[in-house]
């Protein structure tokens, strides 16, 4: 343990001097170093996130050098990422952590050097400059309204979770937990964290098709469209998609087309935080004033609307 300390240590003083040095050393012709931290890129909506932000800084941004770091989905990786990136005397840190926790020593760290931090979608748990994301609170609470409305107040749900510990998927279980409260017919009667991906939520739902009997699954509550759309290739797989209501998150082009099928019950439009993210670094790097808190909205896709929607996700 003391061992691990005396590195960190030393490592935030190498990052501290590297910052110092950087400054000292400047001109007034060195670009804005922006420093961009992405959890993992194993995604489609990390993909289209991290994409939409680098091409808006490359077209209205000449005087930004724009440098975009991948966290693997490895919270100790991306916490170094970031110490590299404050090694390259970055001016602002756009970040999109990977988990709350994780990530607050990393960034409370940034912060006292004298560096803004934005963070896109996920949040951490000390104070940064500004934080740019939609609410997960809400889309959980409409999520599980929507549920209990089409099981008419009855029935028993799989949920599929995020990552543990990553702000969204706390807030996505907590909001959808306490709309289903209201509800004493109603019962999770399975949950696991399958990391927002496809395959490990397929797989925990195959488990889920074969201890559980025809009928005793109604719903099933998925924190993103790709685990929504693994339970779906279970329950398809199994014979037992007709007779289940299936809501994801996140609004991705394949899963609007799966509402409009009438295999995806429905999806909510997640914003991925681009171009807002580049925009509001860029304007804290210039120092201009922006909001702590910018809240962007989304919006709840069935197939009352699905048309509407079809190829305008990602």
């Amino acid at each position: 343990m003391k061992l691990k300390t005396a590195i960190r240590s030393a490592a935030t003083i190498v990052a501290a001097a590297a910052v110092a040095a950087y400054a000292l050393n400047a001109s007034a012709d060195d670009k804005i170093v922006i420093g961009f931290s992405q959890s993992t890129l194993n995604h489609p909506w990390r993909v289209a996130q991290t994409e939409g932000n680098k091409k808006y800084a490359a077209e209205h941004y000449p005087d930004v050098k724009l440098i975009v770091t991948d966290g693997q989905n490895n919270a100790s990786k991306q916490t170094s990422d970031v110490e590299a990136l404050m090694a390259q005397g970055i001016k602002v840190l756009m970040i999109s952590p990977l988990t709350s926790q994780a990530l607050t020593p990393v960034v409370k760290e940034a912060m006292n050097h004298g560096i803004k931090v934005v963070t896109l979608d996920r949040r951490v748990n000390t104070p940064v400059t500004s934080h740019v994301g939609p609410e997960d609170l809400p889309i959980g609470r409409q999520a599980g309204e929507l549920i209990a409305k089409k099981l008419n107040g009855k029935g028993q749900i799989v949920e599929l979770g995020g990552t543990a510990g990553a702000s969204v998927a706390i807030d996505r279980d907590k909001g959808f937990r306490e709309a289903i409260s209201k509800y004493p017919g109603i019962k999770v009667i399975a949950f696991q964290n399958c990391d927002f991906l496809r395959e490990p939520a397929m797989k925990f739902m195959e488990d889920q098709i074969q201890r559980f009997k025809p009928g005793e699954i109604n719903a099933v509550y998925a924190h993103n469209d790709e685990m929504a759309l693994g339970a779906i290739q279970a329950l398809e797989a199994a014979g037992r998609l007709k007779d289940v209501v299936v809501v994801g998150i996140d609004g991705q082009n394949n899963a609007i087309q799966s509402v409009a099928d009438g295999k995806l019950t429905a999806t909510f439009i997640y914003p991925f935080v681009a171009p807002e993210g580049i925009q509001t670094a860029y304007k804290v790097a210039k120092g201009e004033s922006v909001p702590k808190d910018i809240k962007l909205q989304s919006t709840m896709i069935t197939k009352d609307n699905a048309s509407q929607y079809i190829g305008k996700g990602f």
